[in-house]
């Protein structure tokens, strides 16, 4: 026992060397950052964000939520256990939908915006469509099992693709008409929080992140991990790509956001504010690609 313990920890320390000469030689390369390269470039001005609407519903905590492709309708999830669609600019909730569990910790509008697809501590994922003359209940479709909570979800490119991620440290793509595995993706070493597909028209790539500080970037035909960022300190809780799909940020319990560049292959940026002093726990970008938020 003492002698595995030994070696163990040789392999820790050797793992750990070679993670520091990679970074080393990252650097060495590296020709600059964000930062250094765009000083001469006007800052750009405060945004005012103002309160346009609020969706008051929800029993419980959100989620989760996502908007649909009109840019109108927007499907939330909560503690309470259930599923609301929302017109955004009248207000009105246009659907409810009662979830088997509480904490319905992921949720996702399909491209067509005809379903949506939302799972939690049940670890599944389910399918509801949305048909003002049916119950969206009788027609659900159980797409996803997982082996712990589901955390995130997403459509790919079509309405007939389903991509989930899971405590159980993998992400998995599924073929919803048949409820079957079309692709598993397994490398994180910790639950996968949040995924982001790439937002080109062929859906080849995706990126994950979770409580292994880590974000993996993954081909969706091998299901190979072909690139991973670290750079965090804590569990990652958010991922988005940037509209280029050339970069992506992530956020993170340690409070910050951080910017990756695929063609570099490295970490380009570093936001964090001194009055912060909780996580991160999601990201987006402008319509302009110009910030995260």
């Amino acid at each position: 026992m003492a002698e595995a313990e030994k070696d163990d920890g040789n392999l820790a320390q050797e793992v750990d060397g070679l993670k520091r000469k990679l970074e080393d030689e990252r650097c060495r390369l590296n020709d600059g950052n964000l930062v250094v390269i765009s000083h001469n470039v006007d800052p750009i001005p405060t945004v005012n964000a103002r309160v346009r609407r609020v969706l008051k519903g929800h029993q419980g905590k959100v989620l989760s939520l996502a908007w649909a492709t009109d840019k109108r309708h927007i499907v939330s999830s909560s503690q309470d256990g259930k599923i609301l669609v929302w017109d955004a600019f009248t207000m009105n909730k246009e659907f409810v939908i009662s979830m088997p569990t509480t904490w319905v910790m992921a949720c996702a509008y399909s491209p067509s915006g005809n379903y949506v697809a939302c799972g939690g501590l049940d670890n599944k994922c389910t399918v509801y469509p949305l048909t003002p003359e049916e119950d969206p209940v009788l027609k659900k479709k159980l797409v996803a099992t997982h082996m712990s909570y589901l955390a995130c979800c997403q459509f790919n490119i079509s309405d007939h693709q389903l991509l989930t991620g899971s405590g159980d440290s993998t992400c998995v793509l599924w073929d919803i008409e048949s409820a079957q595995i079309i692709q598993s993706f397994h490398g994180h070493s910790g639950d996968v929080l949040s995924i982001s597909l790439s937002p080109s028209e062929s859906g080849r790539v995706f990126v994950s992140a979770g409580c292994d500080c880590c974000a993996n970037l993954w081909d969706v035909r091998s299901g190979q991990c072909v690139q991973v960022f670290q750079g965090h300190d804590a569990d990652v809780n958010g991922v988005r790509f940037y509209p280029s799909g050339d970069a992506f940020a992530t956020a993170s319990d340690d409070a910050t956001i951080r910017l990756f560049d695929l063609r570099a292959d490295r970490e380009v940026a570093v936001y964090r504010k001194d009055s912060v002093i909780f996580g991160c726990n999601a990201v987006d970008f402008s319509l302009s690609a110009q910030s995260p938020h």
